[in-house]
């Protein structure tokens, strides 16, 4: 089949049997760039509208008081971040000596250890965290005479530990058992008891699994230390939330409110990422 050359100022001939080519759409990646642009469009408009009708003056004076700040902040690090750091390491101590004790419990052959620490867990995971604090405040009433040691920082203590064993005690589970059932296996072929053998051997190995969640433990914990403030603390006890509770009515501007939420920043990112890393380096280990 020839097909005739087109003369030059004149239509084309196309000789019988073909066709046209067919007019091409777009592909589905210039789709999906069309649609990102758009997004982006839209994302900008909306930040230059915020931009354009926001009072830049009304929100410095009210979010950004330089005086007001000023005012606040020797107290602010020197009283509630100590007192905020504080609260959250002594309730990660309690929570994970205890959270260990209730993960052993879940593996034990030991039924009624095992009922225990499975009703314990669904207890405590599924209360508000609130809800133990203001009973932890409540235990004299149901006690008379009894004081838990430490005053309101062993109130502290007990209240987030409590919380946060519930949620360990599943991730100590989680370490526990991807720990090979080799390891104990060969301890016992080399005349370890089990105990022994378990505390020695597959228990440090479980703890290296899980340091990743247990690092994003901490963070969810320094968070929750700002129910403390239900416990009825005192000025010299207030952690980051009271206090700026306390400055901003005591200024009639929210600056405080925002310079702490800002300080739990401080903490809250720098753990985070120093667990993404933790996870990304057991990943790379596992992958090997």
């Amino acid at each position: 089949m020839v097909r005739r050359r087109a003369e030059p100022g004149g239509g084309g001939v196309t000789a019988p049997g073909t066709a046209l080519a067919p007019h091409r759409g777009l592909s589905p990646r210039e789709r999906r760039r069309i649609g990102r642009g758009a997004q982006y469009a839209l994302l900008v408009a909306v930040v230059v509208a915020l931009a354009c009708f926001a009072d830049w003056g009304a929100i410095r004076q009210s979010f950004f008081n330089v005086q007001v700040m000023s005012d606040g902040l020797p107290r602010l690090f020197a009283v509630a971040l100590k007192n905020t750091v504080i609260f959250t390491a002594s309730g990660y101590v309690v929570g994970f000596a205890l959270g260990m004790l209730l993960a052993l419990m879940r593996q034990s052959s030991v039924a009624p250890y095992r009922w225990i620490a499975a009703t314990y867990i669904e207890i405590f995971r599924g209360v508000p965290a609130l809800v133990i604090f203001l009973m932890i405040g409540s235990l004299p009433l149901a006690f008379p005479g009894f004081q838990i040691p430490g005053g309101v920082y062993g109130q502290a203590a007990l209240g987030l530990g409590l919380v946060s064993a519930a949620y360990m005690a599943e991730t100590f589970r989680a370490g526990l058992q991807a720990v090979p059932k080799g390891q104990m296996e060969a301890a016992r072929s080399l005349g370890m008891s089990h105990g022994r053998a378990m505390l020695s051997i597959v228990v440090p190995q479980a703890v290296r699994v899980v340091i990743p969640p247990l690092t994003n433990e901490l963070v969810l914990l320094f968070k929750d230390s700002s129910l403390v403030l239900f416990l009825g603390v005192t000025a010299a006890q207030v952690e980051l939330a009271k206090f700026g509770n306390d400055q901003a009515s005591t200024f009639a501007n929210p600056t405080p409110i925002l310079a702490s939420g800002l300080t739990y920043l401080l903490i809250t990112i720098p753990l985070g990422y120093v667990a993404r890393r933790l996870e990304s380096r057991q990943g790379g280990v596992s992958d090997r």
